[in-house]
């Protein structure tokens, strides 16, 4: 039995799966967004943790995961570049999604920047914090600050932006996501303690949150 989009005219019949394919490619570019945000503590707190021996979840920073010299060193720069171009795919699905609401628009650039700014990490791993209270601290270390830096400034746009596209509830939960990301940012910054070989009580677990 012949369907209703097989009578229509063959010009309709092709506009119909044309729009089809067009949602179909934006839903999938979403869907990155949310791939991301599953695979991340997958990849780092459920797979890295667990192969970095004597790393604790609790004291330490998701940083040092990847830093020069530790065990899963290796493998989440392979890795990264996947978390990239998943940050870019769903900053284009946020940009195709706009429909005329130029904060939404402005809010997919920003993502899209944010996931090619990303790809820098890997000439920017943190050192080991042994390394670093010893003084052998490198430009990639700084670079490692700058990054962190750039994305907590994205993140924070990116959200105050797309906040201005939604009603009051989204732009309340907009400004408590913001004022968590912050206290609890702050709260896990303890790099002079990292440089003067301290211990770092519930940095991972306040960075964690924080994110």
């Amino acid at each position: 039995m012949s369907t209703t989009l097989e009578r229509a005219p063959l010009d309709v019949r092709v506009d119909a799966r044309a729009g089809t394919s067009r949602i179909t490619a934006r839903q999938g570019l979403l869907g990155c967004g949310i791939l991301y945000a599953v695979l991340y503590p997958i990849v780092n707190d459920a797979i890295a943790a667990t192969l970095s021996e004597g790393y604790s979840r609790m004291d330490q920073a998701v940083s040092e995961l990847s830093a020069t010299g530790a065990p899963t060193h290796t493998f989440l720069t392979a890795v990264g570049p996947v978390f990239s171009l998943l940050l870019i795919g769903f900053g284009l699905g946020i940009w195709r999604s706009a429909r005329g609401k130029r904060s939404l628009r402005i809010a997919g650039a920003l993502v899209v920047a944010h996931g090619a700014m990303s790809f820098l990490w890997m000439f920017g791993p943190m050192s080991q914090r042994e390394v670093i209270a010893a003084g052998g601290a490198t430009s990639a270390d700084t670079m490692h600050l700058i990054l962190s830096a750039a994305t907590g400034l994205f993140v924070a746009a990116y959200v105050a932006t797309t906040a201005f596209a939604f009603g009051w509830v989204f732009r309340l939960y907009s400004a408590v996501t913001l004022t968590t990301a912050l206290v609890f940012g702050v709260l896990s910054a303890q790099v002079d303690k990292i440089e003067a070989g301290d211990p770092t009580p519930y940095m991972g677990l306040l960075e964690r949150i924080g994110m």
